[in-house]
């Protein structure tokens, strides 16, 4: 199984991926580490990134999806896809499972402005959410609690408690 982790940024994909995949034993990848240089450095100077700019992003993601299916890992990808059509290239097949963490912007913001390292801030979260279709067919999980709160619902609702 894939596990796709989605949000805006600040809604904890990493933190709570690699919560989830360290309590799995599965791998844990991170999709910013699949961005090109030119993509970081749009991000930390907050200039919102376009589909044009998403779109060798997406191509190396699915790549390594479907590397991970084929070699049968299960593994745990912290990803924002917040459009439709990104969830859709990422769909690589039936063992993608997309969990969508879900929050106010007010919580977010919180949380970014107090965040410390990372290269995307609060300055792109209003377009984040400008972006985001939220998903259908995802586990919906709302962030206001802790990641061990959050991380032992989805594993209850992707059958993996």
């Amino acid at each position: 199984m894939i596990v796709i982790v989605m949000g805006v940024v600040g809604a904890g994909k990493t933190t709570v991926g690699r919560l989830l995949s360290e309590q799995s034993g599965w791998e844990f990848a991170d999709a910013d580490d699949f961005h090109p240089p030119s993509n970081v450095e749009k991000i930390r100077q907050g200039i919102a990134l376009n589909d044009d700019d998403r779109r060798p992003w997406l191509e190396r993601l699915r790549a390594a999806i479907i590397h991970w299916i084929n070699d049968k890992h299960n593994v745990v990808l912290a990803c924002s896809a917040l459009k439709r059509s990104y969830r859709r290239e990422l769909e690589a097949g039936p063992e993608v499972r997309f969990v969508y963490l879900k929050g106010s912007a007010d919580l977010i913001a919180d949380r970014l402005r107090s965040r410390q390292g990372h290269f995307a801030g609060e300055q792109i979260l209003s377009s984040q959410f400008a972006d985001l279709e939220e998903p259908d067919t995802a586990v919906i999980v709302e962030i206001a609690s802790s990641p061990q709160q959050i991380v032992a619902e989805i594993r209850e609702k992707l059958g993996l408690a």
